[in-house]
């Protein structure tokens, strides 16, 4: 039976062709990846749909009846919770709650679930926050600023916790040793991104930290990954 997903303002500027599937209303970017990687991961049936930040898509009354704080991703459930079409936002939230619901990449119980949801904090509480700062200060209008004290605290900081996982990646496959969970899909976008879109892994001295690399390489190389990566495709500029 098919869900009614009417009731919900963010299907009448993204009509949904496949009501009976996750809608995820996302853009390629560290945060967006997070649930089209899980998505693809997890083989979840889903239909993806771009929020355009050129066109503010991100601060419609469509998209802020899902997402008040008017950030990516957010998703749309029509087999939520009891059955009923539940709304989502913050990717860290979305993780937790497609990992619930495929019942792959975080433990259902006990002392491994919990270090799981450690590693994935760190990232929402640390690696996002400071490498984001460090992409303003390094590639986007921060990079024009005259005193170079603001960026310089990013990357201290951004150095201090690329440390923190090279020590942890040591004789490890993943985060959680050889399980690969919702940490990983959480944290390794946003080192890429740091050497990758933000071009500033001279800077960070991103060839000090072997282990991050080695576990990135293999991040990437994962078929779900890629796709991910790319979903949903970004608007022409």
């Amino acid at each position: 039976m098919l869900k009614d997903l009417s009731v919900f303002p963010i299907t009448k500027k993204w009509p949904a062709q496949f009501p009976e599937r996750i809608q995820l209303y996302s853009l390629p970017t560290p945060n967006g990846v997070k649930a089209s990687i899980m998505l693809e991961e997890t083989g979840l049936p889903y239909e993806p749909h771009t929020v355009n930040f050129s066109t503010n898509d991100q601060t419609s009354p469509e998209f802020l009846s899902v997402n008040p704080n008017n950030k990516i991703p957010a998703i749309l459930d029509p087999e939520g919770p009891a059955g009923k079409p539940m709304a989502l936002f913050e990717s860290g939230a979305i993780l937790v709650y497609l990992a619930d619901k495929s019942g792959m990449f975080l433990p259902l119980h006990g002392a491994a679930r919990y270090e799981t949801l450690q590693w994935l904090m760190f990232q929402m509480g640390g690696v996002g926050p400071m490498f984001g700062q460090l992409g303003f200060f390094h590639k986007f209008a921060g990079k024009d600023y005259e005193d170079k004290r603001p960026r310089d605290r990013y990357v201290d900081e951004s150095k201090r916790l690329l440390n923190v996982l090279n020590e942890r990646m040591q004789g490890r496959a993943w985060l959680m040793g050889d399980d690969y969970s919702i940490a990983d899909i959480a944290t390794w976008p946003w080192v890429r991104n740091v050497y990758g879109f933000y071009g500033a892994g001279e800077l960070v001295g991103i060839d000090d930290f072997p282990n991050v690399k080695r576990t990135v390489d293999a991040f990437v190389a994962r078929p779900a990954v890629a796709r991910g990566l790319e979903i949903p495709k970004r608007p022409p500029a």
